[in-house]
């Protein structure tokens, strides 16, 4: 599948999410892909919340405005001061795919001033469409696998880039290699509200492995099933930030109360660990 290179562009306004330009493209794997984009630009929206259901009085409405706000200014100053050392790596962000991991990728995209990609998105751009990528997937395993890595090897490459990455990412040692590239998180969101999400919206999911047509608990069920065979792959990753265990610290006894802001803070300190142990690290390799 022959597509053109992702161009290194400036970082003067950023940040911007990545899509792919509308191609027709050979069916064919049997020639090494290129990613081909068109980057637009997209205006910088307030980081969104996950859904709650409960109700408010002004008073707390306006102490819950207050806190966002601090948030907010915490998570830029937090940002800055883990750019100096971040050094333009990028950030793969690995797990199963859900509203919380693609908000908190361009969360950090914009808070980074990088640039964001889906890296599903890419490969079922590339195929034809989300149909396409599953249709594919179910005739050519091997090729739809060998996109997969095509797409990671690239985006590998570059910096300054936030990667919500697919389950491909994980399945094999060649993949894992390519995450080294960077830093890679797990964002570990409980099975039961990934279901409920892949019911709500089914682009969630690109895998041929769930029935999107299925009840709540058969989505549950294939999804308990498919992340036996993902975990080991997402415990190889840099650090690991569980929802439920945000949720806890938080003080919240519902887990849909926990927003964007407040997971993208724990990642925010998990990056800044990891880039302070290799520093730490670097030094004590230099010699006397």
């Amino acid at each position: 599948m022959e597509m053109t290179t992702i161009l290194h562009s400036s970082l003067t306004n950023p940040p911007f999410t990545a899509h792919l330009s509308p191609s027709k493209f050979p069916r064919s794997f049997s020639t090494p892909f290129r990613l081909r984009t068109s980057l637009s630009f997209s205006p910088s929206l307030p980081p969104k919340s996950f859904p709650t259901n409960c109700s408010v009085s002004d008073d707390t409405t306006s102490s819950a405005n207050v806190a966002s706000v601090d948030l907010s200014i915490a998570l830029k100053k937090k940002a800055t001061d883990v750019s100096a050392d971040l050094r333009g790596t990028s950030i793969f962000l690995v797990g199963m795919n859900n509203s919380v991991k693609s908000s908190l990728g361009m969360l950090l995209a914009d808070l980074f001033r990088y640039y964001y990609f889906d890296s599903d998105a890419l490969v079922s751009e590339a195929a034809g469409g989300e149909s396409a990528a599953i249709s594919l997937k179910e005739s050519d395993e091997k090729g739809f696998r060998e996109s997969e890595t095509e797409v990671l090897k690239q985006l590998s490459s570059m910096g300054r880039l936030v990667v919500c990455a697919g389950d491909g990412a994980v399945q094999n040692s060649t993949n894992l290699a390519l995450l080294r590239h960077g830093i890679s998180i797990w964002i570990d969101v409980p099975l039961e509200m990934v279901a409920k999400g892949i019911i709500g919206n089914k682009s969630l999911l690109l895998s041929s492995e769930i029935t999107i047509s299925g009840s709540y608990s058969e989505v549950l069920s294939q999804l308990m099933a498919l992340y036996e065979d993902m975990r080991r792959g997402y415990a190889t990753a840099d650090a690991t930030v569980s929802l439920q265990k945000v949720a806890y610290q938080l003080g919240y006894e519902d887990m849909d109360a926990v927003t964007t802001e407040d997971i993208t803070m724990e990642v925010l300190k998990e990056i800044e660990r990891l880039t302070r142990v290799k520093k730490m690290m670097e030094a004590a390799a230099r010699p006397f």
